[in-house]
């Protein structure tokens, strides 16, 4: 018999044990607003938000290399309409040197500035940034995965930027043009100044083109990272409908459980003053 009772005590005890750890979860549920914990809260619901979780960490991955994408592109962007600022200044000096209009002083100056020019263009065209990355690809564009299965180029080539321009049939470079544009001016020769002028506009041209081309890859990131957004945004709502508390129905169920704690306790209390006579009795 008293093993028995025992056995009894034993079991209530941990009755009550199990009581108060779930009052405490409850009462955590409450304070963090979280009812998900651990698996044997709800199995199911447990396997949902780890399979959320993964799409979560993939989405963050791919929202990371879009925003990598975007400011390498905003950089590209930012890079050409400066080319395409400074070959307008070009044309300008050039078409200012036509026509003997200007003394051996004047085409000094036109072709310093013209020389200045092409160095400049030169450092935005082989740019790199803090970690060294150009902010044109050198030879083949760097495809960067921002979705699955999609794998985008996010800025050009350098040698499609500014290089193989078809000028009258005869590829040239960004940098073949100025010289040519600084060679015509130097010499004074008004048909070699005019050839340069045509070189000179083709140039700019193609770099407005590639311009363009630069700002559908910008289009196209911005698109892809609204729509990540938009997803990462459903899979948090998807996970919080799952992991999130029910405050009114937690809450209640703690006060049950307390009441019914109390009780247990009470009664446990009370067993504990009898005597062995009066459990055998």
């Amino acid at each position: 018999m008293v093993g028995i009772t025992n056995k009894i005590m034993l079991a209530e005890i941990r009755r009550q044990q199990q009581l108060s750890q779930s009052i405490v979860d409850g009462q955590t549920a409450i304070s963090t607003g979280v009812t998900l914990n651990k698996p044997s809260d709800d199995a199911l619901a447990w396997v949902q938000v780890s399979d959320l979780g993964r799409a979560q960490a993939q989405q963050a991955a791919w929202q990371s290399n879009v925003s990598y994408g975007t400011s390498r592109a905003v950089t590209a962007e930012a890079n050409l309409a400066e080319v395409t600022n400074l070959l307008t200044r070009t044309q300008e000096l050039v078409t200012s040197a036509r026509n003997g209009s200007l003394n051996g002083t004047g085409q000094t100056a036109i072709a310093e500035e013209l020389s200045t020019i092409r160095a400049t263009i030169n450092e935005l065209l082989n740019q790199k940034d803090f970690q060294g990355t150009p902010v044109f690809d050198d030879g083949q564009s760097v495809l960067v995965p921002v979705s699955r299965g999609l794998n985008l180029a996010v800025v050009g080539t350098r040698q499609d930027v500014s290089e193989g321009i078809d000028v009258d049939g005869t590829p040239m470079s960004i940098d073949a043009i100025l010289a040519q544009a600084i060679s015509a001016v130097q010499s004074g020769d008004d048909a070699s100044i005019a050839t340069a002028l045509g070189s000179v506009k083709t140039g700019q041209n193609h770099i407005v083109v590639q311009q363009t081309r630069q700002g559908v890859r910008s289009d196209r990131l911005d698109v892809i990272g609204t729509r990540l957004t938009d997803v990462d945004l459903d899979l948090t709502e998807r996970r919080a409908s799952l992991e999130s508390t029910d405050l009114t129905e937690v809450i209640s169920n703690v006060k049950a459980q307390l009441l019914q704690l109390e009780a247990a306790q009470s009664a446990f209390a009370r067993i504990n003053q009898q005597t062995l006579f009066d459990l055998i009795s």
